[in-house]
Parts: structure tokens; C-alpha cells; sequence
């Protein structure tokens, strides 16, 4: 097959290279792994083998990710994070006029895939993972993974390591670790996708992914395949993770790839035909993974009698003009307005936490406080409304507030790792009408 022709997507201000392939009835789109090229990939018998082959039945969409391959590089500084990562789904699925497709992903981008699956449900017809981990650094609850001292010596060792003549395949392709001219390709590849210090800075990203929490929100119809003796993200990792993910098919694959190009090429792909063209229709639709935020003055009682009424409406009306503008900045979707407090969603953790802090700093020229509370899980619409136990969440957060906070749960926290926010702890907490006790967090830059 030609290779096709590689196009571009506006993504938060960066190009984003992407191709499509074939022309099926359905829309498949493949999130590669940690490094990626669209072009070179195709050098590699394999890999273009695995394509054609998806291609053969769905119209294939590639791309590479911000700070890879092709696509627009980042500040080796601050990579990019997870949420910015998925919005580049986004931005390629539209510059390809793909209303709705299924997300097939690799390791990391598999984290990318099932974010996207979980916020966008109404995009996404199908998840397919290979590979995938939930988090990336040993903890109890997650024994699974490397601890930080190992994850630690990998990053350290990397730079020098990167794009030598060939590379060491043994972690993530064993089946063809022994073969000098596939090893060359992947250190070519390498060298000419991302620097060496761009691969420890993608690395570095990486080591802070935890998406535990967005796995039981997923709706649409999943199917996984990992390889029972994958040393890069254990078996017991997917295992667990189908265990989380509702009605989660795992296919265990009886090899030690970690990628899916060349001992599972068959069998992955005849799998994921046959699960994407008798797959039935999304079901929960009404079901979806959003950030809450909620805002209100404080004191707003006393200071409402203090002004007088005709005062007090001109100052609302001050302040609801700061709070939709940042809101309209920021991505946010205005759900609910109730007296001086404010109800809105978002597709992104990172952004509400942005916003509410300009939302914060905004009013205090006008001379008020407000106090906001973040979190993100499960939402549904009910009776055209958004509601569900994460919207209850946001709102009991905002009421642990003090003047001037914006609280956040820790899951708000973990799934903004490496955007540059800060958060300092404040414990665990009661909340009214809510299971459990929370860790709640202050959120500042």
C-alpha cells in the first residue's frame, strides 16, 4: 500500500500530523504508544502490515502526538499532559470529519484512549487497549507497577541510551529482539521522533499517570488484550483493569509482546474486526466523565444587605460577567446559575482548576471572595439536566471551602499530574450526603 498523503490539525494552538488510510464504514483511530512517527511506522513491514490490516475493514486514522514524530514539538520543561494529549484525539478525529469512531490504544495510549472513551462517549463507539496500565509507579493499592527508585533508574539511564544503533527490544517486542535489522528501524525511528531529552521529558510525564479513577466510568463496549508475559505492564495489571471497566472483555494473549505489531498481529486484528463490525450501539449514552466546579460568594447574604438591593444586583451582574467570560475561556459549560453561586462542566480537570482560579482573582477586584469546589467522575443527564453522585461531590467540596479556596478531590489532582498546579493537602474529609471519607486538596499555580 502507498503511503498516505500526512495532514494536519489545529490542537490548542499546535499541528497535530495525522493520516487516514482506507476508507471502511466505520472510523477506527490508533493511538500509538510512548513515541511515534506516521511516516517512518510505515518503514517497518510489520507495523504496515498491522495498518493495512485495520484498513482493511475501518477507515484507519493515525496520528502522532503532540512533542512526536511529525507533530508540532513542546517545551522539554512542561510536556504535555494527559488532558492535552486527548484533546489532540479531538482535533484529529474533527480535521478528519470523523463524528464518531472507536479508539484503538497502545501503552500510553491507551490511557489517552480510555480518557477519551470516558469523557466523550457520544464520540466514541468502541474501546480496544493493548498493553495498558493505570498507573505508573508502585503503591499498595496498585503493586503492580515499578517503584519509584526502579522507575527512577530507567529515566535516569534513558538519555544516554536513546537512538543508539539499535535498540534493546526485550522489554517491549521479545518475539523479534533477536533481529539486528528491526532493532536499527525502532533506533531510527526513535532518533528521528523525539531528542533525548524529550523522550526523558515524555518519560517523566508518563511516571505520573494514574487514571484509576476514570476506569468505572467507561460506557462504551471494551475489549482489551494483553500478553501474559509482558514484563512492560504486567498481566495482572490488565487483568485488574477489565475488572474495573464495565462489561470489559480481556483477551490474554500467550506471548511477551508489549506491542501489538508482531507475535499478536493476527490475532489482535482478527479479534478487533470482529468485535468492531458486530459490536451493537453505545449503551448508557446519557452517561459520561465530566469535571464539576462549583462557585459561590461568600458571605453573600450579608453583603446583599450591606449594598442594598439596586448595588447588590450591579455587583452580581459584575460578577456573573467575570465568571462567564473565564468560563468561555476556558471551556466551560455554564449548567446552572442559582443566586450568586455557579454550576459548570468540563472535558479537562486541568482547565476547571485554571478557571476557577481566574474566576477567583477576577472578582477580588470587585471586592468579593468566592469559594469553589472541583471534582471529576461519572455524571448523567437526567431529565436533560447533569446530575449524578460526582455533581453532588463538587458541590459538598465547594461548602468545605474558606474565602478565597478552590478545593479539589484527589482524583481532580491525580488526573492533572505534570500541568504545573499545585496542591496542598488538607486531609481527608466528611462530606455531607456522601459514602467514604474524601482527600481534598487547595489548588494554587
Amino acid at each position: 500500500m502507498k503511503m498516505p498523503e500526512t495532514r494536519y490539525a489545529k490542537s490548542g494552538g499546535l499541528n497535530i500530523a495525522y493520516q487516514v488510510v482506507g476508507d471502511g464504514a466505520l472510523d477506527l483511530l490508533f493511538a500509538p504508544g510512548w513515541i511515534s512517527n506516521v511516516e517512518l511506522g510505515w518503514e517497518d513491514p510489520a507495523i504496515a502490515r498491522f495498518y493495512e490490516r485495520l484498513a482493511s475493514f475501518a477507515r484507519l486514522v493515525l496520528f502522532d502526538k503532540r512533542g512526536t514524530g511529525l507533530s508540532d514539538r513542546v517545551s522539554d520543561e512542561r510536556p504535555p499532559t494527559l488532558e492535552e494529549r486527548t484533546d489532540d484525539i479531538r482535533a484529529v478525529l474533527d480535521a478528519a470529519d470523523s463524528d464518531r469512531a472507536a479508539m484503538f490504544g497502545v501503552s500510553e495510549g491507551g490511557n489517552m484512549s480510555v480518557l477519551f472513551a470516558a469523557t466523550h462517549p457520544e464520540r466514541t463507539t468502541a474501546l480496544i487497549t493493548h498493553g495498558i496500565f493505570a498507573k505508573r509507579v508502585w503503591s499498595p493499592d496498585y503493586p503492580w507497577a515499578p517503584t519509584p527508585e526502579e522507575r527512577q533508574a530507567w529515566l535516569d539511564g534513558l538519555a544516554s541510551r536513546w537512538g543508539r544503533g539499535e535498540m534493546d527490544l526485550t522489554t517491549i517486542a521479545p518475539s523479534v529482539a533477536g533481529d539486528a535489522t528491526i532493532r536499527a528501524g525502532y533506533a531510527r525511528r526513535a532518533r528521528l521522533s523525539v531528542s533525548p531529552s524529550a523522550a526523558v521529558a515524555l518519560g517523566r510525564m508518563n511516571t505520573d499517570i494514574d487514571i484509576r479513577a476514570v476506569l468505572p466510568t467507561v460506557r462504551v463496549p471494551t475489549l482489551m488484550f494483553h500478553a501474559v508475559g509482558d514484563t512492560d505492564s504486567k498481566v495482572e495489571e490488565g487483568r485488574w483493569i477489565a475488572t474495573q471497566i464495565p462489561h470489559a472483555r480481556l483477551i490474554e494473549l500467550p506471548t511477551a509482546d508489549h506491542v501489538p505489531y508482531y507475535a499478536n498481529q493476527d490475532a489482535v486484528t482478527a479479534a478487533t474486526q470482529e468485535f468492531l463490525t458486530g459490536s451493537r450501539p453505545i449503551a448508557d449514552a446519557d452517561r459520561f466523565l465530566a469535571t464539576v466546579l462549583f462557585t459561590d460568594i461568600v458571605n453573600g447574604t450579608a453583603k446583599a444587605a450591606e449594598l442594598g438591593d439596586s448595588a447588590w444586583r450591579g455587583l452580581i451582574e459584575r460578577h456573573h460577567g467575570v465568571v462567564r467570560s473565564e468560563l468561555s475561556r476556558h471551556r466551560g459549560v455554564e449548567v446552572d446559575t442559582a443566586g450568586d453561586g455557579f454550576f459548570a462542566t468540563f472535558d479537562g480537570p486541568a482547565r476547571a482548576v485554571r478557571c476557577a482560579l481566574a474566576i477567583r482573582d477576577g472578582v477580588r477586584e470587585l471586592g468579593v471572595e468566592i469559594r469553589a469546589g472541583i471534582h471529576t467522575g461519572e455524571c448523567e443527564t437526567i431529565a436533560g439536566k447533569t446530575g449524578g453522585i460526582a455533581v453532588i461531590v463538587g458541590s459538598r467540596v465547594r461548602e468545605q471551602a474558606e474565602p478565597g479556596q478552590v478545593l479539589v478531590t484527589s482524583t481532580v489532582r491525580d488526573l492533572t499530574a505534570g500541568s504545573g498546579l499545585r496542591f496542598g493537602s488538607l486531609g481527608t474529609k466528611r462530606l455531607k450526603g456522601v459514602p467514604d471519607e474524601w482527600q481534598v486538596f487547595s489548588a494554587s499555580t
